[in-house]
């Protein structure tokens, strides 16, 4: 009860958000690593991915990743670290730093030795954080899927891929325009230059195509 009254504190101004959906994977990963996180915990991440700064790596981002995950739980090896690593892979984003997936995966080490995870409970999940750097495609299994799935929002229908390039430009509105618009065309084709943008299966078959569309109209 006390953790479901924190997470209607921190999602009450954002009515677009499943709060049941929320707390069910909230429940499932923890209990499923066998150990109880600290009270409060979900509360401070649900108002982290509140902050200010953020337009894009807000609740709606975190939602529309789990829901994804959802879709495809049963593809994992290790759901239960997968499913954490998915709360905790925005859990501190600040815009000018370079250090956001290491700051992410911190907190979440801490809040899982806490908690009592083993050892490699915690490795599992911070090497699936940083997985999210998207310095190269990863290898292993279920870091494919959790990049996939951060990267989602690249094969997303045309209206919800323009408001998210919308939104990226708002957590940049500090970059001049001419600067801005460059580095994100940069960016994009540096997703459209690979041989595939989703590395697992499943996704590859259901987005591929369409975040090239996506990606190829808006690097022009």
């Amino acid at each position: 009860m006390q953790a479901e009254q924190a997470m209607k504190l921190d999602t009450q101004n954002t009515p677009s958000v499943d709060e049941t959906m929320f707390q069910n994977s909230w429940q499932r990963s923890w209990h499923s690593l066998g150990i109880q996180p600290a009270p409060g915990l979900q509360a401070q991440l649900l108002s982290a991915y509140r902050e200010p700064q953020r337009h894009y790596h807000t609740l709606q981002h975190l939602q529309e990743c789990l829901t994804h995950w959802e879709r495809v739980i049963q593809l994992a090896q290790f759901p239960a670290e997968l499913e954490l690593a998915l709360w905790f892979h925005d859990a501190v984003y600040e815009v000018k730093a370079k250090d956001n997936e290491a700051q992410s995966a911190r907190w979440a080490s801490q809040a899982l030795q806490q908690s009592g995870a083993s050892a490699e409970q915690i490795q599992r999940v911070q090497d699936l954080i940083m997985a999210t750097c998207h310095q190269a495609a990863p290898s292993e299994a279920d870091a494919q899927l959790l990049v996939d799935i951060d990267l989602a929002i690249l094969g997303a229908e045309p209206p919800r891929f323009a408001e998210y390039d919308a939104q990226v430009r708002a957590e940049y509105r500090w970059v001049p325009g001419w600067i801005y618009r460059s580095k994100r065309k940069q960016v994009l084709r540096s997703f459209l230059a690979r041989d595939a943008i989703y590395s697992s299966p499943h996704f590859h078959a259901q987005l591929e195509a369409q975040a090239r569309l996506n990606l190829a109209a808006s690097s022009r």
